[in-house]
C-alpha cells in the first residue's frame, strides 16, 4: 500500500509538472510579444551564477491600495509592440490594442518572471538591456522570452573571452 501512495504521489506530481510545460509551451507559441520597459537592477549572483534581476517599470504604476493578492492588469501595445499602463482589470471589457497581464501582490505588483539567467561571460551584453519581450496569452499568463535593447533589438552576442 505504502508503495502504491509513493508512486500514485509521483504521478501526480509529474502531470501537474508536465501540465504547466504544456501550457508555458502554448503560451511560447500563440501568445502576443509584448515589450515592457525595464527598470534597472543589479545583475549578478554569485551564489546563483550569472543573471539579472528584473523590475518592470508598470508594477509601480498600479495604485497600491486597489491591488490584490493576484489580479490583473490591463496594458495597451503602442505600435511597436511596447505595454504601458492601462488600469486594473475592473470587468469592463478591452479597448483595441489592450491585453490583459497577470501580477502577483508582494508589495508591488510582479508580473511574472523576476529574473533572466544567462550564459557566464554575457553580463556586458545584458547590462544593455531596456526592455522584456514577454509572449502574453488572452488569459494574461505571460512567458519572458528575451530582453531586448533601447530600441527594441537584439542584445549582440559577446564572443567568449571578451
Amino acid at each position: 500500500m505504502r508503495r502504491g501512495l509513493i508512486v500514485a504521489g509521483l504521478l501526480l506530481v509529474l502531470v501537474a509538472v508536465g501540465t504547466m510545460i504544456v501550457r508555458k509551451e502554448q503560451v511560447l507559441r500563440t501568445g502576443l510579444p509584448v515589450y515592457l520597459r525595464l527598470v534597472p537592477v543589479d545583475p549578478r549572483s554569485l551564489i546563483q551564477g550569472d543573471y539579472m534581476a528584473l523590475r518592470y517599470e508598470i508594477e509601480s504604476q498600479a495604485p497600491p491600495d486597489r491591488l490584490v493578492a493576484k489580479g490583473r492588469i490591463v496594458i495597451r501595445r503602442d505600435e511597436r509592440g511596447v505595454g504601458s499602463y492601462v488600469r486594473l482589470d475592473d470587468g469592463a471589457p478591452l479597448a483595441e490594442g489592450e491585453c490583459f497581464l497577470v501580477y502577483r501582490k508582494r508589495g508591488q505588483p510582479r508580473l511574472g518572471a523576476e529574473s533572466f539567467f544567462f550564459e557566464e561571460g554575457q553580463g556586458p551584453r545584458y547590462a544593455q538591456a531596456r526592455y522584456a519581450l514577454l509572449r502574453v496569452a488572452p488569459s494574461g499568463d505571460s512567458v519572458l522570452v528575451d530582453l531586448r535593447g533601447e530600441n527594441l533589438e537584439e542584445l549582440p552576442r559577446l564572443e567568449k573571452g571578451k
